[in-house]
């Protein structure tokens, strides 16, 4: 679904063994506050209609640089790519699987 608005550098953590808030963190980047935007909106939309998944709780939605979208056992990071670098959730995670994520079947492609 962020691939479908261009989100770049999509990582998922599997956090189950060390985290008590979620099972996933899914980390992204957008090039823009409205990218950043555009992406979450998405994501939150899409889950909603086809997957009947209630979003939980949002943060940063309006100001665009970090968006935070809380859906129990997945929690989606939207950065915007400077903040992404200064908050670095990917090494405070570091000793976390990182699953492999298909794109392309995604896209249908």
């Amino acid at each position: 679904m962020a691939s479908d608005r261009k989100a770049l550098d999509i990582v998922v953590l599997d956090v189950r063994e060390k985290s008590s808030y979620t099972d996933f963190l899914v980390v992204c980047s957008g090039t823009s506050d409205r990218h950043v935007q555009s992406v979450a909106d998405l994501v939150c939309d899409t889950l909603r209609k086809e997957d009947r998944v209630r979003t939980l709780g949002t943060e940063g939605l309006r100001e665009g640089q970090w968006a935070l979208v809380d859906f129990g056992a997945v929690v989606l990071h939207v950065f915007h790519q400077f903040s992404r670098e200064i908050y670095d959730l990917e090494n405070l995670w570091q000793d976390v699987p990182r699953l492999p994520l298909d794109l392309a079947a995604d896209t249908g492609s």
